[in-house]
């Protein structure tokens, strides 16, 4: 009879997860040794946000849900930003943390800590396992975790539990669930065609239900039916590939989208979940046309009518019956990205954010993966990094958190191991993820760290110049960046010209190493940018 720990690494093998990543405690040796006997890999985090983060962005990619681990107490504690990002960021996630068994828990103080209490807040769900109804429970948490809007499933895993035979139950469900959705027929479209029939000048803003349903080449073919400008999140950059004529580029909740929008008479957000909007009210008088999904609950968006089903098939039959466009989008969308480019494209007195941007695209291979960190530097890379498919950029948009761009790296390359990975992070996002180039080194996941090294807090530093403020409390540097990569086993270099990082770039792709370049960047231009860009 199996035990506990082997029914849940079964259940995590089928579907579709052939890792765990995270910083283990005593509780959970047996779950790591039922990995190991099924040839599945367990991967040493150094610290338990970065191992949740990285099972999260492995599981917006692929569809199964990641799984991290930590020990009770302080591992739980600090596991807690991971989970958020899953959350927020709308990852599929299971967060097993180990906890004292119920005898213990109920007479002892040290580490003890109401692990259920603490994840209720971000979790879909959280359970304590148990040997009796762990098949039961592991296959609510894959469904629960994976199932629009996708999010972290936590479990306590008690001591004691894990060795205990599991419960046999008589009949039992499909690990996965088998679900048929009917696409939409025309008469439950006619609201939607109407509109559309009715609309000149259509701009499509489309978010991150085009990923959950797989829609983004059924997002594409209805673009074009339109003749519609697409704006995507930042999330959802790659969904229309970015040398297509139609895509304008990143909403960002900023001015300069605002213009395009305005000239709209019919907004068409598709898959937009609103945690990916700027805290702000909805700008916008322009009807609203909402193709979801998932219905919205929050009330923040304004739309006439709101069509909730599967995108992909929807999506498709728009293409199919709606009447073909006037054909504004191209136009529209060309004069956008040029506003945007002329908005970035300020002079410097050294190598620019930008252009360091620019280069990287330029050298690295059109299949590349990209993460991006929070910060300055992240309005840069959303507008000026080009993707060309979906899940191919990753960010952190809904919980913006520092910190991401390294782990969220190692999960991409987890993910696609025969594609160059680059994360773009500044120096302060490094500093919060550094450990894990350990991790990159040791597990053999070659990833290149592309670093904004502007000596600051670069965000935080625009902020106070636009208050008036002097830089205080915001200074970095000093980092001799070659010692501090060969330290864990990795290249590394600073660049401090356009020439020197294509050069770095081109090497570290021959090299297959994971590698550090830090580009030594002139900030000054910040203000201005985010100025033009986006309100602060």
């Amino acid at each position: 009879m199996a035990s506990t720990a082997e029914v849940l690494a079964e259940a995590f093998e089928q579907a579709g997860t052939p890792f765990i990543v995270g910083h283990p405690g005593g509780e959970s040796v047996e779950l790591m040794e039922a990995v190991r006997a099924r040839g599945m890999r367990f991967l040493l985090a150094k610290q338990e946000t970065a191992g949740a983060i990285l099972a999260a962005t492995w599981g917006e990619i692929t569809g199964a849900p990641g799984v991290c681990l930590s020990t009770r107490g302080p591992g739980a504690t600090n596991m807690v930003n991971g989970v958020a990002y899953a959350a927020l960021d709308r990852a599929p996630l299971i967060a097993i943390t180990d906890q004292y068994p119920a005898p213990v828990y109920a007479t002892s103080l040290r580490q003890r800590v109401d692990q259920l209490a603490l994840y209720a807040p971000l979790v879909k769900w959280g359970t304590t396992i148990d040997a009796r109804t762990v098949r039961q429970q592991v296959r609510r948490a894959i469904r629960v975790a994976t199932e629009a809007p996708p999010g972290p499933v936590q479990f306590d895993l008690p001591g004691g539990e894990t060795l205990k035979p599991a419960g046999e139950p008589v009949a039992e469900p499909p690990l996965v669930a088998n679900t048929v959705r009917a696409g939409p027929d025309r008469d439950i479209l006619k609201g939607a065609l109407a509109m559309l029939a009715a609309a000149r000048r259509p701009v499509i803003l489309a978010g991150l239900g085009v990923l959950w349903c797989r829609a983004a080449p059924e997002l594409v073919r209805f673009a074009e039916r339109l003749g519609a400008p697409v704006l995507t999140t930042s999330k959802c950059k790659g969904a229309i590939p970015e040398d297509h004529v139609l895509r304008a580029g990143c909403a960002i909740g900023g001015l300069i989208e605002r213009r395009l929008v305005a000239e709209s008479d019919l907004i068409v957000t598709v898959g937009l979940d609103t945690v990916e909007l700027a805290p702000k009210p909805w700008p916008y008088a322009t009807r609203v046309l909402s193709l979801a999904s998932v219905a919205s609950l929050d009330a923040l968006v304004p739309a006439a009518l709101e069509v909730v089903a599967d995108l992909a098939p929807m999506l498709a039959r728009l293409a199919e019956w709606a009447p073909e466009g006037a054909g504004w989008g191209e136009a529209a969308a060309h004069r956008f990205r040029d506003e945007v480019a002329q908005a970035l494209d300020l002079p410097s007195r050294g190598l620019s954010p930008q252009r360091m941007v620019a280069v990287a695209r330029a050298v690295l291979p059109r299949t590349t993966v990209a993460t991006c960190d929070s910060g300055a530097s992240r309005l840069l890379v959303v507008q000026k990094w080009t993707s060309y498919g979906p899940r191919e950029f990753h960010t952190s948009n809904g919980l913006a958190s520092m910190g991401t761009a390294i782990p969220a790296a190692l999960g991409a390359r987890l993910a696609w191991p025969d594609r160059p990975v680059v994360a773009f992070t500044g120096d302060g996002g490094f500093l919060m993820a550094v450990a894990e180039l350990q991790t990159s080194v040791a597990e053999d996941i070659p990833i290149i760290v592309l670093v904004f090294d502007d000596a600051e807090i670069g965000l935080i530093r625009v902020k106070q110049e636009i208050k008036g403020l002097p830089p205080f409390g915001v200074t970095l540097g000093g980092l001799d960046w070659e010692r501090l990569a060969a330290g864990f086993g990795a290249d590394g270099t600073l660049v401090e010209t356009e020439h020197a990082l294509g050069d770095a770039l081109a090497a570290a792709l021959r090299s297959g190493r994971t590698t550090v370049i830090a580009a030594r960047v002139d900030p000054s231009g910040y203000v201005a940018q985010f100025n033009a860009l986006r309100e602060i």
